[in-house]
């Protein structure tokens, strides 16, 4: 089982569950998120980011803010944006592989399994949580049937590999159609919903085992 304690009390979540992290900017969905995969990380899970909205650099740097300090996470990251924007290098190393762009999924899905295999079976991890961040910057670029089928099968390698998988959409930039067929493919969400101006987001789940 996932303990989600850290983050959202009494949660566990199966191996091989994918949650939606959903709600208007500026609700901590990405924070959220983060602190996910780092309470998984504290307790010795691999960690795997597919970003299609910020570097691999930037990742790395705020994902230490979500751990524990002391602890030297095991981290991959693909990266699908430093090749798009053509800055800095873009050859694989053991933390970072890189796609072409959020638009090359095959090449996204790809970079992902070989993660998973790799963590699996030569890291030894027997647990993953896996963070895409976003599914709204993939919407920016295909159409929703093309990202269906993309998610279909991210959501089925998940499965597949006994992880966790955590995906992030900004939940005002889609309409009600777009976003009721995307939760079709998840099995609990987390909706963050504005609150007053200063008080924490209000959370609302759907799915969780507590």
């Amino acid at each position: 089982m996932y303990d989600l304690a850290d983050v959202l009390p009494d949660a566990e979540l199966e191996p091989g569950t994918n949650v939606l992290v959903a709600g208007p900017p500026l609700t901590g969905k990405r924070r959220i998120a983060f602190d996910i995969l780092g309470s998984g990380a504290n307790r010795g899970d691999g960690s795997i980011v597919v970003t299609t909205k910020d570097s691999a650099d930037k990742v790395l740097g705020s994902f230490d803010d979500h751990v524990a300090e002391g602890v030297e996470p095991d981290i991959g990251i693909v990266d699908c944006v430093t090749k798009q924007r053509g800055i800095g290098t873009t050859d694989d190393d053991p933390r970072i592989k890189y796609a072409s762009s959020p638009v090359d999924m095959t090449g996204i899905g790809i970079k992902l399994s070989e993660f998973l295999q790799e963590f699996y079976e030569t890291r030894g991890h027997t647990e993953n949580r896996v963070l895409l961040h976003s599914v709204s910057t993939l919407l920016m670029y295909s159409d929703l049937q093309t990202v269906f089928r993309f998610l279909h099968v991210f959501t089925g390698r998940i499965q597949s590999a006994d992880a966790l998988g955590i995906y992030v959409i900004d939940s005002t930039s889609h309409d009600d159609q777009t976003m009721n067929t995307l939760k079709q493919l998840f099995d609990a969400v987390i909706e963050l919903e504005e609150t007053a101006d200063g008080e924490e987001p209000a959370i609302r789940t759907a799915g969780l085992s507590t």
